[in-house]
């Protein structure tokens, strides 16, 4: 009787060290890092008109302030959807790319399995221990960054 030729792979480390992983990485944290920067300069800006229009209190009527509060609670709330919409585009951006970069490795998995007699390949975060001999993480990194160009985030 034959055994079965189990190999194991870190997908994890492909993503983040192929060229279309790093680029696509890249990408999502350029875009995160702009926001963080807008969202800063943004709260900035709330915290220095919530402290002129508490200086500015008593010179006031109480109902032109109650209409500057009102102004810039709305201001805050947009403040925090605008954010909160950000944040949710970046967990999707990177959803996106994992898909996509599933989507791509799978034939290439098929064929090296294929190629070399492979009943089953598991990713390395499922295992306790293995040897690492059959560890084909290096080899289907070489053939990702021959195949696979981009990895779309949108």
């Amino acid at each position: 009787a034959n055994a079965e030729k189990i190999v194991y792979i870190n997908m994890d480390k492909i993503m983040q060290i192929s060229k279309a992983g790093k680029a696509a990485i890249e990408k999502i944290n350029k875009q995160k890092k702009r926001d963080i920067n807008k969202f800063r300069k943004i709260e900035e800006d709330l915290k220095a008109q919530e402290t002129d229009l508490i200086n500015k209190k008593n010179v006031l009527s109480s109902e032109e302030f109650n209409k500057k509060i009102e102004s810039l609670t709305k201001k805050i709330n947009d403040y925090r959807k605008l954010r909160q919409e950000a944040i949710d585009s970046s967990t999707k951006n990177r959803l996106n790319a994992s898909a996509d970069f599933a989507n791509k490795i799978k034939p290439i998995l098929a064929e090296y399995a294929d190629d070399n007699n492979i009943d089953m390949v598991i990713q390395k975060k499922n295992i306790i221990m293995g040897k690492s001999s059959l560890d084909i993480t290096n080899e289907i990194l070489k053939i990702v960054d021959d195949k696979i160009n981009n990895i779309n985030i949108n």
